[in-house]
């Protein structure tokens, strides 16, 4: 956990990785369990509760952050960068996931252009996909932001 801390402003109640369990040159995979206490479910259903798919998708963008923040770790100075979201394409969920899942969440490095990270990211809950997108961060100059 302290090597997300490290690599993102998020926290908690709005931090939705709770693990990274792989990393390689151009991807990551985090991990993340959904708690049954967390405040969203009493109302994303009453007795039916489903995890929102904006915040499955917000999971796949925290974890690029942190792929971003270690891949661009020489270019920046600490502390320098706030990762925000600039596009989102092709979003498909094809899953629920509910509260005590446990599902992990890779992204994918494609390119950069112009200070913009094309990625493609998903969710996978027992090695199937729940959510699949393609998405640009850019790393913005936290004076500006």
């Amino acid at each position: 956990m302290q090597e997300i801390l490290d690599s993102i402003p998020h926290r908690p109640p709005f931090l939705f990785v709770d693990e990274i369990i792989e990393s390689t040159e151009a991807s990551m995979t985090g991990r993340r369990t959904w708690r049954a206490d967390e405040g969203f479910y009493e109302g994303h259903y009453p007795g039916n509760p489903i995890t929102p798919g904006v915040l499955l998708c917000e999971a796949v963008f925290q974890t690029a952050a942190v792929f971003l923040s270690k891949k661009l770790a020489a270019e920046m100075a600490e502390g320098e960068r706030t990762p925000v979201l600039s596009r989102i394409q092709d979003a498909k969920f094809k899953r629920m996931v509910k509260p005590g899942d446990v599902v992990d969440i890779e992204v994918t490095y494609k390119e950069t252009a112009k200070g913009f990270h094309f990625m493609r990211g998903r969710v996978l809950k027992d090695g199937k996909p729940c959510v699949a997108l393609d998405f640009v961060l850019a790393m913005v100059d936290e004076s500006k932001v």
